[in-house]
């Protein structure tokens, strides 16, 4: 019997490629493969809480070397971060937008895409939602805060799409055009903003009632005298969304199958460079939800250098979670308690001590992972 020609070859490929992809594994490996999942949680929950416990032995190093006891530091530091209603509130409020741009990059690297651009992705989306919500102050509630998070959302999509497009065009790497957008974001907002904001100010107008987020402290009233508020609960519900999408639907395994390989996506039928482009929308349109912490929730007007950084600092969220949505939360909350710390123990350690464990997580998180992805293959 003769073979079928090359052309119809190729088009059974892509549909039993693409089938792959709905279906289970067979059931014989099943076993193994629950086996091996549950090794791999287990070695990057040691590899999360390895990183932590290495970066503040290093940490106590330093507070000795200045004369300092760390044992007194460490303590007064959670005392005030998580001790008080109004410490917890204060760590919970830095630790929101830090949920996005975590959530944002994770994304990213998901699907094989190192997204640097969350912070101008936030920027972005902080000032669509302001002009959204001054543009039509009388807006009733909740319409005017869905109008606004849309608007922030929409605006972080299109600053993600556009090195996606220029990665799937002319295969122009991301991490260049993601962190060139973010200085083109930050000019391009002091620049509309001569039109928008407050005369002799560098902040809009504020935005309608129909706009705000409420506080935490409505509903928990030991948060009082904290700014933080329900985009909170937004960004853990975002988390949920996200891993349901990574891990349970056909279009997350696509784009995880791209970030593993993308040969082998294409090979299964997957439009690398249309999926490149979805990827890095979705994750610039949940930085750019981010922004509703500061402009909805907190301050209800946008204001020229609010970010302070959590777009960059979401990579070290991403990296100490291990990629995963609920990884990304509890990391979020670790790096809020550092955020707030550093401000309770500044009248005994200096400020900078907590910008050195920062990037001591971060070191032992790239490290020890290294450790964890070599054990993995060992036992592959």
């Amino acid at each position: 019997m003769s073979s079928p020609p090359p052309h119809e070859q190729r088009d059974e490929r892509v549909t039993r490629g693409t089938r792959g992809f709905g279906s289970s594994p067979r059931a014989s490996s099943q076993p193994e493969a629950r086996a091996a999942a549950r090794l791999r949680t287990r070695l990057e929950l040691a590899a999360t809480l390895g990183a932590l416990l290495i970066a503040f032995a290093i940490g106590g190093v330093f507070i000795a070397l200045i004369g300092e006891n760390p044992f007194e530091i460490y303590g007064l530091m959670l005392r005030e971060t998580l001790g008080t209603g109004y410490g917890i509130g204060q760590t919970l409020f830095k630790a929101t937008p830090l949920i996005f741009t975590g959530l944002a990059v994770a994304f990213g690297f998901r699907a094989g895409l190192f997204n640097i651009g969350a912070e101008g992705q936030l920027y972005l989306g902080a000032f669509a939602a302001a002009l959204v919500g001054v543009a039509w102050k009388d807006g009733p509630f909740p319409l005017l805060l869905v109008l606004c998070l849309a608007a922030a959302a929409g605006a972080g999509a299109l600053w993600g799409a556009i090195p996606g497009w220029l990665k799937a065009r002319f295969g122009a790497h991301e991490v260049i055009n993601t962190i060139m957008l973010n200085f083109i974001a930050f000019a391009l907002v002091s620049y509309l903003g001569h039109g928008h904001f407050v005369p002799a100010t560098v902040h809009t107008a504020e935005i309608g009632a129909g706009a705000h987020i409420p506080r935490l402290s409505a509903l928990l009233p030991a948060l009082k005298g904290s700014p933080a508020n329900f985009t909170l609960a937004l960004g853990v519900v975002l988390a949920v969304w996200v891993g349901f999408v990574l891990f349970r639907t056909r279009r997350g395994f696509e784009w995880r199958t791209l970030g593993l390989s993308p040969g082998a996506a294409e090979y299964g039928g997957v439009a690398v460079g249309r999926a490149q482009v979805g990827a890095l929308a979705l994750s610039g349109a949940i930085a750019g939800l981010g922004g509703a912490n500061f402009v909805l929730g907190y301050k209800h007007f946008f204001e020229l250098g609010f970010s302070g950084g959590v777009g960059f600092l979401g990579i070290a969220v991403a990296l100490l979670g291990r990629n995963h949505p609920l990884g990304v939360v509890l990391a979020a909350l670790v790096f809020g308690v550092l955020g707030h710390g550093g401000l309770a123990i500044n009248a005994r350690v200096p400020r900078e001590l907590v910008n050195i464990l920062e990037a001591l997580v971060i070191l032992s998180a790239i490290g020890i992972a290294a450790v964890a992805e070599r054990r993995l293959r060992k036992f592959a």
